[in-house]
């Protein structure tokens, strides 16, 4: 997944608000960051490790991970008696668990780890062209992308759309 993960967290987040009746711009703020959070291993991919591993084999892109994180968090802010937090790690954690589901699509996750180190995808992508990036632009998986991100640009331009006098 190249261009969706933050459109398709703005559709999460937003049917959430719409839900919870909550429309802070703190809570958009949140799910937006954790839709687009586990890619902030290419980082660590690029300036660190060299292209040695692929990016999702690094913990970041493993939901064990995130699922352990979230429950500690909620853990510290009840024993904080934090009564917002709640919303706010559910809000976190589904935009990336959808990260994770997006990335399924086209490439493979851990779903089971620590339990397996066994990776599930959906579909493989062949690498047919020269250059990495046009083989997942030129699959057809990424219409998904193009269909997440107009899905998106329509609700935006619904939300921002001056309230009828």
């Amino acid at each position: 997944m190249f261009i969706a993960h933050l459109p398709a967290g703005y559709l999460l987040t937003s049917t959430i608000q719409t839900r919870s009746r909550n429309q802070s711009l703190s809570l958009l703020a949140t799910g937006l960051a954790a839709s687009v959070l586990p890619d902030a291993d290419l980082l660590w991919f690029y300036l660190v490790d060299n292209r040695q591993h692929v990016h999702h084999a690094y913990v970041t892109h493993m939901p064990a991970f995130w699922i352990g994180l979230a429950g500690v968090a909620w853990l510290i802010a009840k024993a904080a008696r934090i009564t917002s937090a709640p919303l706010y790690i559910g809000v976190a954690l589904a935009n990336l668990m959808l990260h994770m589901v997006l990335d399924s699509i086209a490439a493979e996750i851990k779903w089971l780890w620590p339990l397996s180190n066994a990776e599930f995808g959906l579909f493989h992508i062949p690498a047919v062209h020269g250059w990495w990036v046009w083989n997942f632009v030129l699959h057809w998986t990424f219409l998904l992308e193009v269909a997440l991100c107009t899905a998106a640009l329509l609700l935006l331009a619904r939300h921002i759309r001056p309230a009828p006098e």
